[in-house]
């Protein structure tokens, strides 16, 4: 479990258990189920990167897109709903050379316009010779993008880089240069699902 499950559900639990005793201990239930589901919403389990020369999902979830960009670029955008595990991992290995933050809407993640009008924070991993975007967008009930990482630090492909709260969606732009092996519908897993694969390595 992330350290921020950690803290809901002790809040939670600490605020049943403050309400039981002051109301009687049946009005304190709603508030262990919401403990409760919080650290289960709050699971970070480990994951097995394939071998190979691939790039990984960022996030657990439904891909709902799988579409030209311009430029040979292709944009996949994974939506993940509220049971989904919500720790976001790098596609790729290499070093982050850009993080860029954009405060935006919070329409529902499942919509287009989330891709565009949503707040996200944008990553840009370059490694091996090869540059991949990705972005960690809020949605609806999402309220909040936490970020492990700053510009210039390494990652290893399917390293945890951060988290969205509560719903959201995550974007990876891939170049010409990277064969897409996912289609809509496809339910991905985060660190361990193959989005795409170097074209060279085929």
């Amino acid at each position: 479990m992330v350290s921020d499950g950690i803290f809901y559900a002790l809040g939670l639990l600490t605020g049943g258990i403050l309400v039981g005793y002051l109301a009687g201990p049946w009005w304190g239930t709603p508030l262990y189920l919401l403990a409760a589901f919080c650290a289960w919403f709050f699971r970070d389990p480990e994951r097995t990167v394939p071998p190979g020369r691939v790039a990984v999902s960022p996030a657990d979830g439904k891909v709902v897109v799988v579409t030209p960009e311009g430029s040979g670029r292709t944009r996949i955008s994974i939506f993940l709903n509220i049971f989904d595990v919500h720790v976001n991992r790098s596609p790729v290995g290499g070093v982050i050379t850009d993080i860029c933050y954009h405060k935006g809407k919070f329409l529902n993640a499942a919509l287009p316009a989330a891709s565009t009008d949503n707040e996200m924070n944008t990553f840009t991993v370059t490694g091996d010779g090869v540059t991949v975007v990705f972005k960690q967008i809020a949605g609806l009930i999402a309220r909040r993008i936490v970020c492990y990482m700053k510009p210039g630090d390494k990652v290893e492909a399917g390293q945890r880089v951060g988290l969205i709260k509560f719903g959201s969606r995550c974007d990876v732009i891939f170049g010409p240069e990277w064969q897409t092996e996912v289609t809509p519908g496809m339910r991905v897993s985060a660190g361990s699902s193959v989005l795409a694969r170097r074209k060279e390595s085929r």
